[in-house]
């Protein structure tokens, strides 16, 4: 091998919740390294979430992330000259992560007043298994479902 492996970096828990994983999502919608107006968006879409749904926002959170992980997706593949899409397994850091991007993206491309209203929106949404970051997984889903014929080039 030519390169060591990448280092993993280990991030604090977020302050108001003790949660690593509110702390990825905040580090996940910075935007200049402006963390404190992350964090503001975030902890205002968990409060907009709890008046909302009368119910926990980190357990809404934890329920939407878990609707949006993707089990499998479809990697490229070069095999005497052809490239298929083979579909492999996703690992758990992965999911966390791709889960986390299409939350972000979904939010973004929402058309509503404040990102913290966006992200609540999307967040309610995904909970539900319905809105943009669910169906990005429906999609990635149903592309490794038509290339299972490629699944003994896994490698």
């Amino acid at each position: 091998m030519r390169k060591k492996k990448a280092e993993i970096r280990r991030i604090m828990p977020d302050t108001r919740y003790n949660d690593m994983l509110v702390a990825k999502l905040i580090n996940y919608l910075m935007w200049d390294g402006e963390k404190a107006v992350s964090t503001n968006i975030v902890y205002d879409s968990f409060d907009i979430i709890k008046d909302r749904l009368k119910e926990e926002p980190l357990e809404v959170f934890k329920r939407a992330i878990s609707n949006i992980s993707p089990i499998i997706e479809v990697r490229s593949r070069r095999v005497g000259g052809a490239t298929y899409q083979v579909p492999v397994e996703v690992k758990e850091n992965r999911r966390i992560a791709l889960s986390l991007r299409w939350l972000k993206t979904a939010a973004r491309a929402r058309k509503d007043k404040s990102m913290s209203q966006k992200l609540a929106n999307e967040i309610i949404a995904a909970s539900k298994g319905e809105g943009s970051a669910y169906k990005k997984k429906e999609d990635v889903h149903r592309m490794a479902e038509a290339n299972k014929a490629f699944a003994h080039f896994r490698w």
